[in-house]
C-alpha cells in the first residue's frame, strides 16, 4: 500500500499489478484489490500469467474485490506461459453483476482463426504443457529456472 501510495504522489490515474511468475494468490489478490480500492480512487488493473494454475481464480477474486480491469488472451493463444482465457472469464462472468457483454460465438470465431497462425508459429513455442507448479516453490518467473 506505500508503493500505491508514492505511485499517487506522482500524479498516476492508473495502476496496473502485473503477475508474470503467477503467483499471485486468489486471496491475495481479492486483499490486495480491497485495501487499494478502500483507501484510494484509482483505477487497477491486474496482469496474470497462468504458468502455474492460478491466474484464473486471482482474476475472479479481484473481480470480486473491484478491479477495473484484467487481462486475458483469446484461448487459443492462452495458458502455460501466457495469460488465462478470455472465454472462460466471460463464461464464469455470464449472467453476473460482472457480466462482461461479449459475444462467446464471436469470440470462438476469433479462437478459430488464432488456432491457425498458432499452427504456424509452433515450432518457436515453449514447452510447457499445462501448468509449472515448481515455480510456487521457487517464487520465480518460469524463464529464470534454468
Amino acid at each position: 500500500l506505500d508503493l500505491t501510495e508514492q505511485l499517487l504522489e506522482t500524479g498516476v490515474d492508473s495502476i496496473a499489478i502485473k503477475d508474470m511468475s503467477g503467483i499471485l494468490t486468489p486471496m491475495a489478490a481479492y486483499e490486495l484489490v480491497s485495501e487499494i480500492k478502500k483507501r484510494y480512487d484509482v483505477r487497477l488493473h491486474l496482469h496474470c500469467h497462468a504458468t502455474t494454475g492460478m491466474a484464473e481464480m486471482a482474476l475472479l477474486k479481484a473481480i470480486e474485490a473491484g478491479v477495473d480491469g484484467v487481462d486475458t488472451a483469446i484461448s487459443s493463444m492462452s495458458a502455460t506461459y501466457g495469460h488465462p482465457a478470455t472465454e472462460a472469464l466471460v463464461a464464469t462472468l455470464a449472467g453476473t453483476e460482472h457480466d462482461t457483454g461479449l459475444d462467446i460465438l464471436k469470440l470462438e470465431n476469433i479462437a478459430a482463426y488464432f488456432r491457425e497462425v498458432r499452427k504456424k508459429y509452433h515450432a518457436f513455442e515453449g514447452q510447457l504443457k499445462g501448468y509449472d507448479s515448481r515455480i510456487l516453490v521457487a517464487q520465480v518467473p518460469g524463464g529464470m529456472l534454468a
